[in-house]
């Protein structure tokens, strides 16, 4: 299998290189290209290119992977999982793995999520996929459990690429050395962390995250990853509802 490896913390972030460091383990071809620079909470979105409509590329080299094609790109992570289905780092990939986030994605949120939507715009454009995201909280800073995140990416990695095409998992570990197999989840309704507006008093909002105080709803995604449980919930792509009904 080839494998596309992108995120949206950006081609430095210590996930990207651990994910990319267990699809070569995996024995995949692997191939990296991430945002030069931050592009979180950007769905699938495509703003990227400048007034030339150009978008710039520099070639890099991640921590223990000198073997490894990689590409910092001046763009969102969907534009980037776009423009390699058309052959942009080389053949188009069979599988696209998103992350390793730094902080869970779940619940409805995800729609929101550039991680999700780099796996998302994989999908649609030939690829299976599967966002994997590590639920650090609050809690930022350095060392985080990225090897526990891609131990049990790697136990799904088999069964994603058994998937037809067009197939989208979407994965959340707990911040732990160790935890279980992952669990099937229903996406909840909002998740352990929400973003508040801080302010918006001097011609700027402020943005903030807060810990939700209300009950996850038991089930869920939000509620089994803050038990300490890993879950996964294959998520649809862009398609046709054929339980709408319009007069027209």
């Amino acid at each position: 299998m080839r494998v596309l490896i992108t995120n949206d913390d950006g081609i430095d972030s210590p996930g990207l290189a651990a994910l990319a460091r267990g699809a070569v383990a995996h024995g995949w071809t692997t191939v990296v290209a991430a945002p030069a620079r931050e592009s979180s909470g950007t769905s699938a979105g495509l703003t990227a290119a400048e007034d030339d409509r150009r978008v710039q590329v520099e070639r890099r080299e991640l921590p223990g992977l000198p073997d490894v094609p990689a590409y910092a790109v001046a763009a969102h992570p969907a534009f980037i999982a776009l423009v390699a289905s058309q052959g942009a780092f080389g053949d188009p990939p069979d599988v696209v793995l998103s992350g390793v986030n730094r902080g869970a994605n779940v619940g409805r949120a995800v729609l929101h999520s550039g991680t999700v939507g780099a796996a998302l715009t994989a999908a649609v454009n030939g690829a299976r996929a599967m966002a994997v995201s590590l639920d650090v909280g609050l809690e930022l800073a350095e060392p985080h459990h990225w090897d526990t995140a891609v131990a049990v990416a790697s136990t799904l990695f088999d069964r994603l690429a058994a998937l037809p095409v067009g197939a989208v998992l979407n994965l959340n570990v707990p911040d732990r050395a160790e935890v279980g197999a992952p669990v099937r989840a229903a996406l909840a309704e909002f998740g352990a962390v929400r973003t508040r507006i801080k302010d918006s008093d001097d011609g700027t909002i402020a943005l903030a995250a807060i810990l939700v105080e209300d009950e996850l709803e038991p089930g869920t995604d939000a509620a089994l990853l803050a038990g300490g449980r890993p879950t996964v919930t294959p998520l649809r792509s862009v398609g046709e509802d054929p339980d709408v009904e319009v007069s027209l």
